[in-house]
């Protein structure tokens, strides 16, 4: 069903619609972080709604997902989580002519946002830790694979590559690793010569999660409750040889060549 084409409006969508093409998995996005880092930005809006090139930083991760024909999304709301749902409920007025008619409300749309994307838009709490964000989705999610990824990061890459990835090793879970930019120059000391010079050596950096995951439905298993934190409980018992291993696709950041892809890799802080 294409919400803009049809011309509904969103409170006249079924909540419980569920995902059922198991080929392409629905995408939860992780949007209801206070964003502390950037508070110039985010005392008056929610991070994922910070703008690049005009754009909230929520809509061009999902574009990301969408170039790889992934388009049903579960944003996880939390922290002025009613600007993400406004945005998304008044996309297609703002993005396309319509008549009204007032005696009902009633539009008629003359053209659409060019986007063919499902959103559902969950409120999951305003203290909610990511794992506990994501366990909140679970009746959406009907036992199938699904993706995870933060509100405020970018990537250049094949999300189907990923995808291949985690299937090809049949593990619960797949990771994204990269290696940051380094924040400093390197030496290479030979007594006190420099014997090499390297202006901000990124090799020199360990591999660091990149934000972009898939997980099966047993993943939901290692999540107890609102307190639980993606990256520590959970990630970490995954990780474990006992539970059979994490996968990581090992991406270069820019300019680099990865295993299967070549991507940068972009947070806002």
């Amino acid at each position: 069903m294409n919400i803009v084409q049809d011309g509904l409006k969103p409170q006249n969508i079924r909540a419980n619609v569920g995902f059922v093409d198991t080929s392409r998995p629905p995408v939860i996005l992780l949007a209801g972080g206070k964003g502390t880092r950037l508070a110039e930005e985010t005392a008056a809006r929610p991070k994922p709604m910070v703008e690049i090139g005009g754009r909230p930083i929520l809509w061009h991760i999902m574009n990301i997902y969408a170039a790889s024909g992934f388009t049903e999304f579960l944003v996880a709301c939390g922290y002025k989580g009613e600007m993400i749902k406004e945005y998304f409920a008044n996309l297609c007025i703002h993005s396309a002519d319509y008549f009204v008619n007032t005696r009902n409300g009633a539009r008629k749309m003359l053209g659409s946002t060019g986007l063919d994307w499902r959103v559902g838009l969950i409120d999951t709490g305003g203290e909610t830790m990511t794992a506990g964000r994501i366990l909140r989705l679970k009746k959406w999610l009907r036992g199938s694979t699904f993706m995870v990824t933060y509100g405020d990061g970018l990537i250049d890459l094949d999300i189907s590559r990923l995808l291949a990835f985690h299937r090809a090793h049949k593990k619960l879970a797949t990771v994204t690793a990269v290696r940051p930019p380094a924040r400093f120059g390197g030496l290479t000391l030979d007594g006190d010569i420099v014997a090499e010079f390297s202006e901000k050596p990124q090799a020199g950096e360990g591999w660091i999660n990149g934000g972009f995951f898939v997980c099966e439905s047993a993943v939901l298993d290692f999540i107890e409750n609102d307190s639980s934190v993606l990256e520590r409980e959970v990630m970490e018992q995954l990780a474990a040889p006992r539970t059979g291993g994490l996968p990581a696709l090992r991406i270069l950041a820019a300019h680099g060549h990865a295993t299967r892809a070549s991507v940068s890799r972009i947070f806002v802080e």
